[in-house]
């Protein structure tokens, strides 16, 4: 099958599956691996941002959104000229992503008749249905089975390693100017690292707060995983967070590639956390994907 991938999750979970020869078509910001961009039709652009402070993002974004504008591009001709059997999107997150609906139009107006699959995962255990649902699509059911099991015993490792030591509150901050918490299946990831977490919005979008709503729990580790940044940027923006966090250790880590993107490499993410929570009980964090920040 032609496959096209409208979001960096799901090019990374065509990889794990073993289809990575099979895509066509990738966004601007797939960045996993390494070559998506240079050796695939890149078929949706954006802003780069790359310039800009967390501040100016959060504020073209809400004047976007309020204008009725678009974050993203859908560049068509070049998905009409891929000829794709399927297509892999989102209606999850407006801000993180082109919605179904976009990609459905431009379909009917191309005549296109490619299917389309949304993902839309809202938990970690939903994260991982999608995998299967992919897998299926394309029509390696068994490859599927084979990813999903493979990630499951890796969590029940990291569940066995932290079973019966205390649960550190944990919370985590997914922007910081303005700040917002965490939501969706980031607070899952919490949970299977050992930790409690706390001003979260589980399985929830995440939303805009104060700083002093995210301190009144008390965490006693904050997290810093700003959506769109890999491990430099977080722990550029860590500095903003730490003085509103007197009494907490800070850590900066690699939110795009560990905790934000329902990704495979999301039980990488509960590795990595778990060994800032209980670094007694379970191997260390690969290099570059954390930072003790304050």
């Amino acid at each position: 099958m032609r496959l096209v991938s409208l979001l960096p999750s799901a090019t990374e979970i065509v990889y794990a599956l073993g289809l990575g020869d099979d895509l066509v078509g990738v966004t601007f910001e797939c960045d996993e691996p390494a070559d998506a961009r240079s050796t695939k039709t890149v078929v949706v652009g954006g802003r780069d941002t790359s310039g800009m402070t967390p501040a100016e993002i959060d504020d073209y974004v809400r004047t976007q959104m309020s204008a009725g504008g678009d974050l993203y591009t859908l560049h068509a001709d070049a998905l009409a000229g891929l000829d794709p059997d399927l297509i892999l999107t989102q209606d999850l997150c407006r801000v993180c992503a082109l919605p179904s609906g976009h990609v459905d139009r431009a379909l009917s107006h191309l005549g296109c008749s490619s299917d389309v699959l949304s993902l839309d995962p809202h938990s970690l255990d939903e994260v991982l249905e999608t995998f299967s649902a992919v897998a299926d699509a394309v029509g390696v059911p068994e490859r599927g089975v084979d990813l999903v099991n493979g990630l499951r015993e890796r969590l029940a490792a990291v569940r066995d390693a932290v079973a019966g030591r205390p649960r550190p509150r944990v919370a985590v901050v997914e922007w910081v100017d303005p700040p917002f918490t965490a939501g969706h299946w980031v607070p899952d990831l919490i949970v299977a690292a050992g930790g409690e977490p706390v001003a979260a919005m589980a399985g929830q979008r995440s939303v805009r707060v104060s700083w002093a709503e995210l301190a009144a729990p008390r965490p006693e580790i904050v997290l810093v995983t700003p959506c769109g940044y890999h491990l430099e940027g977080a722990i550029r923006q860590a500095g903003a967070v730490v003085p509103h966090f007197p009494a907490a250790s800070v850590w900066a880590i690699d939110g795009d590639g560990l905790v934000v993107r329902p990704g495979p490499r999301l039980v990488d993410g509960v590795e990595a956390i778990a060994a800032i929570l209980h670094p007694e009980a379970v191997p260390p964090a690969p290099a570059g994907s954390v930072h003790h920040v304050a």
